[in-house]
C-alpha cells in the first residue's frame, strides 16, 4: 500500500469527503491543497452519461478560455512559401513544410499543435502514426486544417484547446494553472464545462453530466456540483 506523504494527508483532510462544492468553493480550494514547487495546471474532469462507441453520442468540441491555459503552447505551422509570412507574423513557433516533415518522419515532436491547409493533407497524412498517438494530427474539426493559418495560429496562442470524450466517457482537459487568480480559474472552468453542456447529444439519455471534479497536477480531486456551474 502506498504511503500517504504529509503534503497528501493535510490536501486530504481539508476536503470534505462526500460534499459536492460549488465551482466557486471548489476554485478556491484547488489553490489551497496545491503544494508542488512548479506552477501546478488545473485540471477539470467530467463524466458524462454517453456511450463513445456509438457515433451519434461521440462529444468533441473546441473552446477558447477566457483567460487563457497559462502554458506556452509551441506551434508548427505546416505550409507553402506563400502563407509563411501570414503563419510568422501571427506568432508560430515553427514554419515550413519539407524540412519540418523529414523532421517529424525521424522522431521529432517537439510541439504542441500542428496548423497546415488542406491542399498540404495528401502529404501529411502518412505522418497519422507518428502524430496520431501524441492528439497532434490537424483536423478540419478542431480548426487546425484552414487557409486562414494566421487567425489558426492567434486562437491556438490565445488559448484555444480541444477536447474529446473517452472510451470511459470521460473528457479531462486543462482549464489554467493554480497561480491563476480564483475568478479566472472559475471563468476559464465555467466556459469549458458549458462548452460541454451544449454539446449534448440527441441520442444521450438519462443524466448527462454524471460527476464533475477538479484538481491541481499531483492534488486530490474535489467534487463540483453541476447546478453550480450555470
Amino acid at each position: 500500500m502506498t504511503k500517504l506523504t504529509k503534503k497528501r494527508k493535510d490536501a486530504l483532510g481539508k476536503i470534505e469527503q462526500g460534499r459536492l462544492y460549488s465551482l466557486e468553493e471548489a476554485a478556491d480550494m484547488v489553490k489551497k491543497i496545491s503544494y508542488t514547487k512548479f506552477d501546478a495546471s488545473v485540471d477539470v474532469d467530467i463524466r458524462l452519461g454517453v456511450d463513445p462507441r456509438k457515433a451519434n453520442q461521440m462529444v468533441r468540441g473546441i473552446v477558447t478560455l477566457p483567460h487563457g491555459t497559462g502554458k506556452t503552447v509551441r506551434v508548427l505551422v505546416l505550409c507553402g512559401p506563400e502563407k509563411e509570412e501570414e503563419a510568422s507574423a501571427a506568432g508560430a513557433d515553427f514554419v515550413g513544410l519539407d524540412e519540418y516533415l523529414e523532421k517529424i518522419k525521424g522522431g521529432w515532436t517537439d510541439i504542441d499543435v500542428i496548423i497546415t491547409t488542406p491542399n498540404l493533407m495528401p502529404k501529411i497524412g502518412p505522418l497519422g502514426r507518428v502524430l496520431g498517438p501524441r492528439g497532434l494530427m490537424p483536423n478540419p474539426k478542431t480548426g487546425t486544417v484552414t487557409m486562414d493559418v494566421g487567425k489558426a495560429v492567434q486562437a491556438v496562442k490565445a488559448g484555444k484547446i480541444d477536447f474529446k470524450v473517452d472510451k470511459f466517457g470521460i473528457i479531462h482537459t486543462s482549464i489554467g494553472k493554480v497561480s491563476f487568480e480564483q475568478d479566472k480559474i472559475i471563468e476559464n472552468a465555467k466556459e469549458f464545462l458549458q462548452t460541454v453542456i451544449k454539446l449534448k447529444p440527441t441520442a444521450a439519455k438519462g443524466t448527462y453530466v454524471k460527476s464533475i471534479y477538479i484538481s491541481s497536477t499531483m492534488s486530490p480531486g474535489i467534487q463540483i456540483e453541476p447546478k453550480s456551474i450555470n
